[in-house]
């Protein structure tokens, strides 16, 4: 029986020993990735806006005179037809945001569509007014890079509620 030592490991074998040492130095178990927080943040964004746009539908229902423009001001709806429409809009918000905080991967495609549409929209209300226009805009961008930058590491952390 010899007693040779074993030969040292190959380069690659060494590589990939030490990038999964530096992976788990990143990804503390417990402790969720920075990128997490991003996404909790877009969905706690949704959910708020989820309530706002349906706060602003049972206005539209039961007080036109919340709203600046006169009924028949309005371009394409009356205030009804307003109130329901940002009704349906909150609570598309509001799943896709508590499906994002769960870290789903229909929520997240659902909520980059919802908050392209929303810079969109946005752009409509630029003349009537453009300081809260502006607003909006920047944070549906802010949401739109949390959901895509990093979004596999993003996964990996918890959502608030989970």
């Amino acid at each position: 029986m010899s007693m040779r030592e074993p030969p040292p490991p190959s380069e690659e074998a060494r590589i990939h020993h030490m990038s999964a040492l530096e992976e788990e130095e990143h990804h503390v178990p417990g402790r969720p990735d920075p990128w997490s927080g991003w996404v909790t943040f877009a969905a706690l964004v949704l959910v708020m806006l989820g309530c706002v746009n349906g706060f602003q539908g049972f206005l539209a229902l039961l007080d036109e005179g919340y709203f600046v423009a006169q009924g028949k001001e309005l371009v394409l709806v009356g205030y009804d037809a307003w109130g329901a429409v940002l009704i349906i809009w909150g609570i598309v918000l509001l799943v896709v945001g508590a499906g994002l905080n769960a870290r789903r991967e229909w929520a997240r495609w659902s909520a980059i569509v919802v908050v392209m549409l929303d810079v969109i929209l946005q752009v409509g209300f630029l003349p009537a007014s453009p300081l809260l226009a502006m607003f909006l805009i920047t944070l549906d961008v802010i949401v739109m890079f949390a959901l895509t930058a990093h979004w596999d590491e993003a996964r990996r952390g918890a959502g608030i509620l989970g």
